[in-house]
């Protein structure tokens, strides 16, 4: 944020609405009376929470693009608040929206200005939106709100549509940043959507805020030519979440307000009914505690990690859904994940401990690396390797068995039969396959430890 003009104004206030689950910013922008919000997630309380605390009235909401990787909450504030919905006039959308395009200016308030750019590349119709103050030209721009395109240091995936559109799309990517960066003055701030750990970005950079200068000095979008850039992203693309093939149909549709109460809780003999009947019953404590012990049966996936990343990833969609958790406020937390991916409601719930979920207690081995090494010297085991292809192929270790986690639930039947010690990158994946493999009846060793002790062990 920063003063445009030199009449001594008020800055602009620009506040960033962090999802660092899904790895994604929502932004809410006033000038002290009235603002507009940009690509909001699905529980949009948080959004509503900010409007009071500033004492602002919400006139405009903003998509960049209709997003693959979250349930939108946009049409479900600009309901609740009166706020006109701008969503690009070529989405075929099913809802009434006020319909932008390129070049589109909004006068939000005097002082807050937005200009549409398209900027394909994302998606076909992807838009980035430019604020001046209390000005329309693009010399003058305080900042882009750039959504799936200009990113820090990366670029928004181009292969989300699918591998027939993907050609097309990662050239008009390539075009779109440089148009943003051949635009706008060297001072504009940056503010993608993605980013951030989002599998929506073609590359992961440790920035966390930045300028159109900063990305002319080391983007490679912005420092290459066409044709190794092309060539270099398509190269590093990796799998990206399954889920993902659920969030457009539910953002062109319109999704309403999520559902937030809790849900109906479930004793013991339910659980069962339930793990027996093949639905999903999944503990949210941590994976050292689920290791000491847990209901059979169950799934390991800790809110302390990317919980809603990797469950939505591997759930069967559809799948009806318990959570298990020491207290409540971790399965209202839960909640709040699930309801950004779509997956509205959780059949059930229960808080306490596995002895209160279950007649009978299981639990599993826990181990480093370099006891791993130790067991190989007098016994042969299973190593299984659940990180990414191009993890995997960056480095590992001799002998292991790779099947990403993402794979694992219609896999197992390709791990070797014997004790198989399970290995991620840092211990999450590792718990979440160990569970997996828990349920389906095999002895596990669950490796808690960073693969950069696999090399000093």
């Amino acid at each position: 944020m920063r003063d445009v003009d030199l009449d001594q104004r008020e800055l602009l206030t620009i506040l960033t609405i962090e999802t660092p689950s899904l790895g994604d910013r929502s932004y809410l922008v006033h000038d002290g009376e009235v603002a507009f919000v940009v690509d909001p997630q699905r529980d949009i309380d948080r959004v509503l929470a900010l409007l009071d605390e500033h004492g602002v009235r919400l006139t405009h909401v903003f998509e960049t693009h209709i997003h693959n990787d979250y349930v939108t909450g946009g049409l479900a504030l600009a309901q609740h608040t009166g706020a006109a919905y701008l969503v690009n006039e070529e989405d075929d959308v099913a809802f009434e929206r006020t319909p932008v395009r390129e070049g589109s200016r909004i006068r939000v308030s005097d002082r807050l200005r937005v200009t549409a750019v398209a900027t394909p590349g994302h998606t076909f119709s992807h838009l980035s939106y430019v604020l001046t103050d209390g000005s329309d030209d693009l010399d003058e721009a305080v900042a882009v709100f750039s959504g799936g395109s200009l990113l820090y240091g990366a670029t928004g995936r181009p292969d989300l549509l699918g591998a027939e559109h993907t050609h097309d799309l990662v050239h008009h990517q390539y075009a779109s940043a440089r148009r943003l960066a051949s635009l706008l003055p060297c001072e504009a701030s940056v503010l993608p959507t993605h980013g951030f750990g989002s599998f929506c970005s073609a590359t992961q950079t440790e920035a966390t805020e930045s300028t159109i200068g900063r990305e002319r000095r080391v983007n490679p979008v912005l420092l290459q030519d066409e044709e190794t850039w092309v060539e270099e992203l398509l190269a590093g693309l990796d799998a990206w979440p399954t889920y993902y093939a659920h969030m457009a149909p539910a953002n062109l549709v319109g999704p309403g307000a999520p559902d937030l109460e809790p849900p109906s809780p479930a004793d013991a003999a339910e659980l069962r009914r339930r793990i027996a009947a093949g639905e999903w019953v999944v503990d949210l404590r941590h994976r050292t505690a689920f290791a000491r012990g847990h209901a059979p049966g169950t799934l390991n996936f800790g809110l302390d990690g990317p919980f809603v990343t990797y469950l939505g990833w591997l759930i069967p969609w559809g799948t009806p859904l318990t959570l298990l958790a020491e207290r409540a406020e971790d399965i209202a937390a839960a909640q709040r994940e699930l309801v950004r991916i779509g997956i509205e409601r959780p059949v059930a719930a229960a808080t306490g401990g596995p002895q209160g979920w279950a007649d009978r207690v299981a639990g599993f081995p826990t181990a480093s690396f370099a006891d791993l090494v130790q067991v190989r010297h007098h016994r042969d085991v299973v190593v299984l390797d659940v990180r990414r292809e191009s993890e995997f192929a960056a480095a590992r270790l001799d002998g292991a068995v790779n099947i990403p986690l993402h794979e694992l639930v219609d896999r197992i039947a390709d791990v070797p039969a014997g004790e198989v010690w399970v290995h991620c990158a840092g211990g999450y994946r590792a718990s979440v396959a160990a569970s997996v493999l828990d349920a389906a009846g095999r002895r596990v060793v669950a490796v808690d430890d960073v693969f950069e002790n696999a090399v000093a062990s």
